[in-house]
């Protein structure tokens, strides 16, 4: 049965939208239809705005423990409904249940309990000198999200840029909704004032780029691809808005050459295929030492055959399929240049998984003997697409992992943590695991170069909803 969503969250109700125009999402293991949402237009763009607007007196000035009980409150039901809201995801995205429970759904419970906490405690003022330097909430923020981790990315601009006193309207990606209209049911339940938050839904081009123009939104925090977010800079500059982006990604992986490969390796092949590589952090690049390539190759390609994809709502493989048609068509037109460009192809390829001709599956793919001047090498593929890169210094290795125009994540093994810690050093990216260092939710978020500006997750990302005053006294 398909989920239909007809309307709009707008001033703190439900409003029917209208235009009639829909937007079918698909279920990603099948292609089949799964909901439809409404398609919306400038002038109900204008409306979400205009009610952010007309909120954001009254919110900035309630209590920071006011704020901070109501983000407590919709933590709480995102933990109540995880099974619910996991399997939406499963559907929309493609990330197996098994996954999707603890990361799409558990990540965006934790910040939103994370900021409840960062709001109550937060040190709003402070005295230096004769000043008194006051922290203030930016003003209506509007959010614009992906399909790739969609809750997860809602939560990060969304629960802060409550908690900092902001009113907010979401623009959730079309091709992975439902989840979004999810958090707004919850929203709904927990009472947060009328004009608050606010939900629409369209393509970026229409609905997007007119709450991005609008005169009364002040911020506009984005994450999606590289070329989407100068679109969004290009026309917040025209009226000098904050703007905060996170955008692609072509992540490294050193492997130094006496790292433990029996643990790197593995690892390394399932932090580029999380999410079927719909990762804008995966580390797609293995920079590994030529030296020890052969005996790589082989722990790579084992790593690789023990996650054969599968259904993500009735398997149990921890790779499921690729969003959407148009992704696959995209993975699969990088495969053919891969081998057309003269990588070597260790697995994988082009044909879908015996079984799955239906839906969005690619066999996991792994190329080497890959230079680091390959497309494959220096483009965002978003796919379960593996690049061994060789070096023969660890010199080269960093210069290697530090030629890309992108620099949002990579990754260092070694045979100690000081070796490791003294290269990630080196690297120009906003996060660098070493030696298989997990993902921490209060750790700022965010790249260098072509991967964005600011940081989002922590108190680094909550302090880019706040504008700080100076007040002098006599």
């Amino acid at each position: 049965m398909t989920i239909v969503r007809e309307s709009f969250y707008i001033d703190g109700t439900w409003v029917s939208a209208t235009s009639g125009a829909t937007l079918t999402v698909t279920t990603s293991g099948s292609g089949e239809p799964y909901a439809t949402v409404p398609e919306g237009t400038v002038d109900e763009a204008n409306r979400a705005v205009d009610a952010a607007a007309a909120a954001f007196t009254s919110w900035s000035r309630t209590t920071p423990a006011e704020r901070a009980e109501f983000l407590q409150r919709i933590a709480d039901q995102l933990a109540q409904r995880s099974d619910e809201i996991a399997l939406t995801i499963a559907h929309e995205v493609g990330m197996p249940l098994a996954l999707a429970k603890g990361i799409q759904v558990g990540l965006p419970t934790a910040t939103f309990a994370d900021n409840a906490r960062r709001t109550r405690d937060f040190t709003w003022e402070e005295v230096v000198g004769n000043s008194l330097l006051v922290r203030e909430p930016v003003g209506v923020v509007v959010a614009i999200t992906p399909w790739n981790y969609p809750l997860h990315q809602i939560a990060n601009k969304v629960a802060a840029a409550l908690g900092a006193g902001c009113t907010v309207v979401l623009k959730p990606s079309e091709v992975a909704p439902i989840n979004a209209f999810l958090l707004a049911d919850i929203i709904d339940d927990v009472g947060l004032p009328h004009g608050v938050f606010n939900l629409i839904t369209g393509v970026g081009s229409v609905v997007g780029e007119a709450l991005v123009a609008h005169p009364r939104t002040d911020m506009v925090s984005f994450t999606g691809s590289t070329r989407a977010g100068k679109r969004v800079m290009q026309i917040a500059a025209e009226m000098v808005k904050r703007v905060s982006l996170e955008l692609g990604g072509k992540s490294a992986n050193v492997i130094l050459p006496d790292a433990d490969l029996s643990r790197a390796i593995p690892d390394g092949v399932f932090k580029c295929y999380l999410n079927s590589g719909q990762t804008c952090s995966a580390l797609t690049r293995m920079v590994v030492p030529r030296s020890r390539l052969a005996e790589i190759e082989d722990l790579a390609v084992n790593a690789a055959a023990n996650l054969a994809p599968a259904d993500p709502v009735s398997g149990s493989s921890l790779l499921g399929p690729l969003v959407s048609a148009a992704q696959l068509q995209r993975v699969r037109d990088y495969i053919t240049t891969g081998v057309n460009e003269g990588a070597r192809l260790l697995c994988g390829g082009v044909t879908p998984p015996a079984g799955l001709e239906n839906g969005y599956y690619v066999t996991p793919t792994i190329f080497s003997d890959v230079s680091n001047d390959m497309t494959i090498a220096r483009e965002e593929i978003f796919g379960p697409v593996l690049c061994l890169i060789p070096y023969d210094t660890k010199e080269e290795a960093i210069a290697i992992a530090n030629d890309s125009s992108y620099g949002l994540a990579g990754g260092v093994w070694a045979g100690t943590d000081e070796e490791a810690l003294e290269v990630a050093r080196q690297l120009r990216t906003g996060q660098v695991e070493i030696n298989g260092g997990a993902f921490n939710v209060v750790a700022p978020f965010g790249g260098y170069k072509q991967s964005g500006v600011g940081r989002e997750l922590g108190q680094y990302g909550f302090e880019e909803f706040l504008e700080v005053k100076a007040i002098q006294r006599p």
